[in-house]
Parts: C-alpha cells; sequence; structure tokens
C-alpha cells in the first residue's frame, strides 16, 4: 500500500526520518503531478510508475560489454578555469571562487554567474577531434553534460531562454556533441543535473556579510525589469537561478546542500511549477537529440518523492529508445543511491566509488581526471590521475560487474590540455594490447584477491574512492570472456614475486587450467596448478605494462560467470 501524500513534503521527509545517504522509497505519492500537455510521453509498455520501470530489470548486453565510456562534464562553469561548484560559490563571501569572481567579473551583486555565461564564447571547440580521440584511445560510449546545477541549457532549448544558442558560444553543443559521437560509431549520453537548481543557487539571494558592500544584495535577487540596457535585457535572470522562492534556512551555508539533496533536512521544496519546467525541458532534450544513455545527479529520480516528473522522463526515455530501436534496447538510465526494487529500474551509478564485492546487476563508477569542472591550479601542480590509476581502476569495476565513465574535463574554450591528451592516449595504448580482457567480459565466480580486495565502505552516493589500501602487483582482478573457456588475470602492476591464486586451486575451482599466456608477448609463461593455488610466473623482461599485466587462461570446464 502506499503512503498517503501529505500537504507538506517537508512533513513527509520528516516523517520518513530519510538522511541524504540513504534511499528514498518507492512507495511514496508525490504531491505535485507534471502536465504532458507540452512534451507528451512517448508510447510504449512503461508507465511513468516505479512498478512499470521495473520491467527494465537488466542494462542491455550493449552497455555490459562495452565497459569504458568517456564523458565531457564541460560547460559555462568551465571558463573561469577554478574548479567545480564555481557558480554556487562565487556567491559564498570568502570561499576562494568568491575571490577569484571579484578579479575577473566582479561583486556578484552586479556581476554574477550570468557574467561568465556571456563571457563563454566555445570558440576553439571541435566535437568530432575530441570524440574520435577518445574513439581510438578505447572508450566505447561517450557522453555530453546537457546542463548542470547551474540550469544553463546547452542546447536549443524549446522551454527555457537560458541556453547555449542564447546566450554564451551562440552553439547548440548537444547537437554538436551528437552528431560527432554518431559519426565516430558510439552510443550517445547525456547528463542532467539541473533538477537541483532550486536549492544549489540559494547563495545567489545572499548579500556580503562583512566589507563595503554588506547587505547589497546579490544578482539572485534581479528581475527581468533590472535588464533593461543590459546585454541580458529580455531575459528574466529568476529563470536562470531559479531563486523566486523563499531559500531554505541556512542557505548562506556552503555546505548545507548535503544534507538536503533529497529535499529533507529543512530544504526549500520546489513548487509545481518548477517540476514542470524540468519535466517539459528534459523530455524536449530527449525527444530532439535521442540519447542512448541518460545520467541524473539525482537520489533515485530527478525531484522525487516532490514530483512524478522524473517517472515521466524515464517512462518517456525507455520508451523512446524501444521505438527507436525497433525493441532491441531501451537505453540505459542511471541514477544514484538506489533502493534494492528502483536497481531493477535503472542502473545504479556510483559517483567516485566502487562497491565492495560483485554485483548482481551492471552498474556504472563515474569519476574524472581532475576535477568535475576544469581546474587550472590541478595542471599547473600536476594533479591529473595517471593513466596507471585509471586502468587499475577500469579492471577493478570491470571485474565486479561494472563500468567505468571518465570525465576528461574540457577547458571553456573547448579544448583539453596536452597532459589530459597524453593520459588518454596511455590508456587507449593499454588497451589497445590487454582490451580482450575488459570489453564484452562477465565477472568470474570470484572479483579477485590480494591486499586491496577489502576495499572501502561506500558513503552517500559512493566517494570511497582512494580510500582502500593502494593496488600493487600482488593484487589480481578476474574477468572471463563470453566464450566460457577463457579466464583473464589481471595483475594492478608489475608481480614482484610469483602470484599464487587461491581461487585457482583445483579443489576449490573445480576448474582446470589447460594453457596459461601473457597479453602482449609471445614470451612463454611458467606455471604451475596445484590444489590449494594456481601460480604464475611473469617472465623476466615481460612485463607489457608498468600500469597493469594480463595472464590469460584457458580453461576446462568453463568459468561460472554472471
Amino acid at each position: 500500500m502506499k503512503r498517503p501524500a501529505l500537504s507538506s513534503l517537508a512533513l513527509l521527509l520528516s516523517t520518513l526520518s530519510a538522511p541524504a545517504s540513504m534511499e528514498l522509497p518507492s512507495d511514496l505519492i508525490p504531491p505535485h503531478r507534471v502536465d504532458t500537455a507540452a512534451e507528451p510521453t512517448a508510447p510504449g509498455p512503461f508507465r511513468p510508475e516505479w512498478s512499470s520501470l521495473a520491467g527494465y530489470g537488466a542494462a542491455p548486453d550493449w552497455f555490459r560489454d562495452a565497459k569504458f565510456g568517456i564523458w565531457a562534464h564541460w560547460g559555462p562553469q568551465c571558463q573561469p578555469e577554478a574548479g567545480d561548484w564555481y557558480a554556487r560559490h562565487a556567491y559564498v563571501q570568502g570561499h576562494p571562487s568568491y575571490e577569484t569572481h571579484l578579479v575577473r567579473y566582479g561583486h556578484p551583486s552586479k556581476a554574477g554567474f550570468k557574467e561568465v555565461i556571456h563571457a563563454w564564447k566555445a570558440e576553439r571547440w571541435d566535437p568530432d577531434a575530441l570524440v574520435e580521440l577518445y574513439r581510438r584511445c578505447g572508450a566505447r560510449y561517450f557522453f555530453a553534460m546537457a546542463n548542470h546545477h547551474d540550469n544553463l541549457d546547452l542546447w536549443a532549448s524549446r522551454h527555457h531562454p537560458w541556453n547555449s544558442v542564447r546566450v554564451g558560444p551562440g552553439k547548440d553543443l548537444i547537437a554538436g556533441w551528437a552528431a560527432a559521437a554518431r559519426r565516430a560509431g558510439l552510443p550517445f549520453g547525456v547528463s542532467v543535473h539541473s533538477a537541483h537548481a532550486w536549492l544549489w543557487y540559494e547563495p545567489a539571494q545572499g548579500a556580503d556579510q562583512n566589507g563595503p558592500l554588506a547587505g547589497v544584495p546579490y544578482d539572485g535577487r534581479l528581475t527581468l525589469a533590472d535588464g533593461r540596457g543590459q546585454w541580458w535585457e529580455g531575459l528574466d535572470p529568476r529563470k536562470l537561478y531559479a531563486q523566486d522562492h523563499t531559500p531554505s534556512p541556512g542557505f548562506e551555508n556552503a555546505g548545507a546542500i548535503h544534507a538536503r539533496w533529497n529535499w529533507g533536512a529543512g530544504a526549500s521544496v520546489p513548487d509545481a511549477a518548477y517540476c514542470q519546467d524540468f519535466h517539459d525541458r528534459t523530455v524536449d532534450l530527449i525527444r530532439r537529440y535521442q540519447p542512448e544513455l541518460i545520467y541524473f545527479d539525482d537520489t533515485a529520480l530527478p525531484l522525487w518523492p516532490v514530483s512524478d516528473a522524473g517517472l515521466r522522463v524515464a517512462a518517456h526515455f525507455y520508451n523512446q529508445n524501444l521505438a527507436l530501436s525497433e525493441g532491441r534496447s531501451a537505453g540505459v538510465l542511471l541514477g544514484k543511491i538506489l533502493a534494492p526494487d528502483q536497481k531493477t529500474a535503472l542502473v545504479w551509478d556510483i559517483e567516485k566509488g566502487v562497491p565492495p564485492d560483485t554485483q548482481a546487476q551492471p552498474w556504472q563508477t563515474d569519476t574524472c581526471l581532475g576535477g568535475w569542472h576544469y581546474d587550472r591550479d590541478v595542471y599547473t601542480r600536476d594533479r591529473y590521475k595517471s593513466a596507471a590509476t585509471v586502468i587499475r581502476m577500469l579492471a577493478d569495476i570491470v571485474s565486479k560487474n561494472g563500468n567505468l565513465l571518465l570525465n576528461v574535463p574540457v577547458r571553456g574554450d573547448g579544448t583539453i590540455d596536452e597532459k589530459e591528451t597524453a593520459i588518454v592516449e596511455a590508456i587507449g595504448a593499454w588497451l589497445a594490447v590487454h582490451g580482450e580482457a575488459i570489453y564484452g567480459t562477465r565477472p568470474w565466480r570470484v572479483f579477485g584477491e590480494g591486499p586491496a580486495s577489502a576495499g572501502a565502505a561506500l558513503s552517500a552516493q559512493g566517494f570511497n574512492e582512494g580510500k582502500g589500501r593502494p593496488f600493487t602487483g600482488e593484487d589480481v582482478r578476474y574477468t572471463a570472456a563470453q566464450d566460457g573457456r577463457t579466464l583473464y588475470v589481471i595483475a594492478l602492476g608489475v608481480p614482484a614475486a610469483p602470484l599464487r591464486l587461491a581461487a585457482l586451486g583445483l579443489q576449490p575451482a573445480a576448474s582446470h587450467v589447460t594453457a596459461v599466456s601473457l597479453l602482449g608477448s609471445a614470451a612463454p609463461v611458467r606455471w604451475e596448478q596445484t590444489e590449494t593455488h594456481l601460480v604464475l610466473n611473469l617472465p623476466a623482461g615481460e612485463a607489457t605494462s608498468d600500469a597493469a599485466v594480463v595472464f590469460k587462461l584457458s580453461l576446462r570446464p568453463s568459468p561460472p560467470g554472471l
């Protein structure tokens, strides 16, 4: 039985006592229902109900086979090259982004984030060159950001005047990315983050607490009338900043939003018009650009349980993909912090993290080389993830039935820097030799063994990346080919001594090894299988990579996979 609708969502969430790190149940009744007159739901078997979406089941095989995608988490917040969440922190007095904004753009009472958008031109953007680079370097799908919490739509949006065609670059960025991905033969995905603009931009309603402009309101309180004679005349800042509401208590606290990500902890609750606007914009995006994948930066679905908007968007996405693929695939919809029943309705996405063991359903990690948005400090201080780090993460994730989506931060002008290019190319060089141990594989009976196998606990939507023991050549991960006769042993480094693999002893494994080779080398491998272990010796001088070496095992009988 569904819980009754209450007059206040805040009261509902208070009754549930659900912290932001916990799942939101599927049996709630959202107080706001959206209308589909402007953007109808595509016809098909999926209805905007959790019970119907659960018929999705599991990700399609093409996604399971792909394993590795690259993401351009790119928008106007990359223009200052000052890192993630710039558009929020520029309104937090004392924050480094606030100080950067004062120097580059002016005080946020007059020159707020809309001025960053105005300065952003993406003048060197070449989507075909970037996507082709990623394809050559091993990506099997590509994601572009369609909007962020900064609420600028990066396409020719029918429902939102603050879009990249009307302001900023003057270009339909999603159209360009989509065309480039399809020319490269890669499935195309979009990420949608704008459901949270309501809370995320609340500091734009504030003012300095001290100094010569103390108490002077920031530009989050500007209206359409204030634009007369300005470059943004005819555009309403309230549509961009989504701040025509009473802010949440303590909104000035930069970190307060984290506890409110699921609309609890005293959050100001979005109204029906905001939910309707999100629905119409997102269905327009899906209908026009036909992505095969979509990622929501939300607990379960966008605006759940405030509204049924996310349910309707999901039903539209699945039905449209079924029709476009003639019934072969409903696409891939990714969401965070999912309850068990929701993991059959969506694909579980883990931000900057990996679960401790193999998952029954396919899932995905999303992470980035540096920050989510381009950060010049990461470049100058050489703080990017190395290719070896990414390769080891990829092997660990794939061994547990997951995919890796890697963000390569893009500069405001639309290019990536030479350090990022070198890292991506090094990943591609490893995959060119060892990719058969990654692409198209399935998990084995155990995911691996070694000192770093325990991992670290997930926190909220993930965030255990780098918190466990570092990988070494003593750590191995297993992946199984679908032929039922081949197993790969991926050493996460160069083994300094023979590998003794308990999972492949004759007694527990019941899998007889008949042959062993080393990918990328013709040198013979000395090996021995006993009742308790398989012993593998790396041929002297034959380490094919400092990042990870891969032994290919022929087995009799077939290895059990998922």
